[in-house]
């Protein structure tokens, strides 16, 4: 057995392993924040109890679509932008620009998520 498994395992694996599990682990970690966030006082009423669960569950899914989203235009564009700067160097400034935008998806929600976290 090797010490270092990572070597192992073939990068094109590895990319969908992570790929997989990123957005899993960002969705815990936005739960487990919102929910250690919101106060005590707020669970012991039923009508404001509803409302930070559903900010809640709005939270966790405006952080874990837009990184779903990002991977996969990523993904997509990434390689076709690599591939474009194989062919011409000069197009760099072009598949930045595109990578940079896929980027900002998933900032765009994260954004959203913390304005929604102001919320409760």
């Amino acid at each position: 057995m090797k010490i270092n498994f990572v070597e192992s395992i073939p990068p094109r694996r590895l990319f969908v392993i992570l790929a997989t599990l990123m957005p899993i682990l960002l969705l815990t970690l936005g739960l487990s924040i919102v929910s250690a966030s919101v106060p005590a006082e707020a669970l012991t009423q039923p009508a404001q109890t509803q409302d930070a669960s559903m900010i809640t569950i709005s939270i966790a899914l405006a952080i874990s679509l837009p990184a779903l989203a990002a991977g996969y235009a990523l993904a997509k564009s990434g390689s076709a932008a690599i591939s474009s700067l194989v062919e011409k160097p000069e197009t760099f400034f072009k598949a930045f620009l595109v990578v940079t935008l896929c980027e900002a998806i998933a900032i765009y929600g994260l954004i959203i998520a913390i304005l929604l976290w102001l919320r409760i």
